[in-house]
């Protein structure tokens, strides 16, 4: 990569996990469901222009993250 471009920023809800509304949603998804509005902010972006997803993420699920922006990515349709 040789240059980054931030078309637009967005983030997940923020709650209580283990009595909120969001409680049963997988990270995953609610991550996909944030690369999805920035796509709806962004319609002029082309997502066959988009190369990578970097994704950090404080808390990984798994052998390395589960490959986390990868399955992210896939989920919002990249």
């Amino acid at each position: 990569m040789r240059e980054a471009v931030i078309v637009a920023g967005s983030r997940t809800a923020v709650g209580k996990s283990k009595k909120g509304t969001t409680r049963n949603w997988r990270s995953d998804d609610m991550a996909a469901e944030v690369i999805m509005d920035l796509m709806r902010k962004a319609p002029a972006l082309d997502p066959a222009e988009i190369d990578d997803v970097i994704i950090g993420c404080a808390m990984p699920e798994g052998a390395q993250g589960l490959n986390f922006a990868r399955t992210i990515a896939l989920r919002a349709g990249l």
